[in-house]
């Protein structure tokens, strides 16, 4: 194993590097959609269980079966694994957008309409700072997801760490296998770690105790 480290590592630090764009390359365009969706549902309770109903049906397709379903239509590459993971994480990030908005108490709501602030100002200086650190529990959440789930990703050709679990599994090569392992536990454990710290950080700031 430290023989293959020592003379492929610069294919495993290429194939680390493409794990990072994928998971954070696709956490940016699922936030783009599940932050306005997440807080229009706030305001539109109607929808909300239709909405996440549909999104949880989603989120239990077996990864595979998504990723074959999706090749006719985006061919192999990054685009169908992007797109998947997207629609996996909605689930996640949308629902906790959602009570993120709905732990607000309205009284504050209520007094920064007093204040006089229009809709855009009460939602960028009151809303979105008392509902981040709970957006940003479902964003750790679903990073740790789409790390995991991004390993399936290879099975077509979208490059990753799960390049090394599937040589190893082709090949019998159990060094692969624990190589890639270890890289996929160790970029979950670091993400969940970094976010939990701000996640914290940004809940203490919520209460004004920072």
């Amino acid at each position: 194993m430290v023989n293959y480290i020592t003379n492929y590592y610069d294919t495993i630090l290429a194939l680390f590097l493409d794990h990072l764009r994928l998971t954070f390359g696709t956490l940016a365009i699922a936030l783009l959609f599940a932050l306005p969706v997440g807080y229009l549902l706030t305001r539109w309770k109607s929808l909300s269980v239709l909405v996440l109903s549909i999104l949880g049906i989603i989120y239990v397709i077996p990864s595979m079966a998504f990723f074959a379903l999706l090749i006719p239509f985006l061919g192999l590459g990054m685009k169908p694994a992007i797109f998947a993971l997207v629609a996996y994480s909605q689930l996640i990030l949308v629902r906790n957008v959602m009570v993120g908005f709905q732990s607000i108490d309205q009284a504050i709501i209520e007094a920064g309409k007093g204040m006089g602030l229009n809709w855009f100002h009460l939602f960028w200086k009151i809303e979105l700072p008392l509902a981040l650190p709970i957006i940003l529990g479902g964003v750790r959440i679903a990073a740790v997801a789409i790390i995991g789930i991004g390993t399936i990703a290879a099975w077509i050709n979208a490059g990753g760490l799960g390049v090394l679990l599937f040589e190893g599994l082709y090949q019998n090569s159990t060094h692969k296998i624990i190589i890639g392992t270890i890289l996929v536990s160790t970029l979950a454990l670091i993400t969940n770690y970094i976010l939990l710290r701000l996640e914290n950080r940004l809940a203490l700031k919520a209460k004004g105790q920072l």
